[in-house]
């Protein structure tokens, strides 16, 4: 090989080595996680390790009178969001998106995980239509709640208190 071919290879290696940048590995503050809810909820926000933990106060009444279907549906509604896809775009390390949904005193209601990688562009789309969907139509048609918590339990990670829903 010549001299010059080897001048070529070795600068057209170190300018493709060159634009490897590392990976965004970063990961939002609790202030910046309820940043991103500002407008759609009220929550209160930790991060435990590279998952961010979103707390959500559901009224009394809404459980009272929705009952078991109101109590499953409540973290659905707001993982299924543009603020939680939001924190996935801007945070390259963000693991993943907890929302724990409270009742009035604090008890825990239900809690779902949404994995980085629990959704694809695709589903994402779908995730963001069934959950609009579900926040536009819900209390006149509970049929839409129904289909937001049975692709939740699909997508994640879940976990419901027997307090407020009882197992089959």
């Amino acid at each position: 090989m010549s001299a010059r071919i080897r001048v070529a290879a070795a600068l057209t290696l170190g300018a493709a080595l060159g634009a490897c940048e590392p990976p965004d590995l970063s990961v939002p503050t609790p202030g910046q996680v309820e940043s991103a809810f500002a407008g759609f909820a009220t929550v209160t926000a930790s991060m435990s390790g590279n998952v961010a933990e979103v707390t959500v106060k559901q009224s009394g009444q809404q459980i009272r009178r929705g009952g078991t279907l109101w109590a499953k549906v409540g973290p659905y509604i707001y993982l299924f969001s543009e603020p939680t896809q939001g924190l996935f775009t801007d945070f390259g390390g963000l693991g993943g998106v907890r929302v724990i949904t409270t009742a009035p005193g604090g008890t825990e209601v239900a809690r779902a995980l949404l994995p980085r990688d629990g959704l694809n562009e695709l589903t994402w789309r779908r995730a963001l239509n069934v959950a609009g969907i579900a926040r536009r139509d819900g209390t006149d048609r509970p049929s839409t709640l129904e289909s937001l918590v049975a692709w939740g339990e699909d997508h994640t990670e879940f976990e419901y208190s027997p307090r407020y829903v009882r197992r089959r």
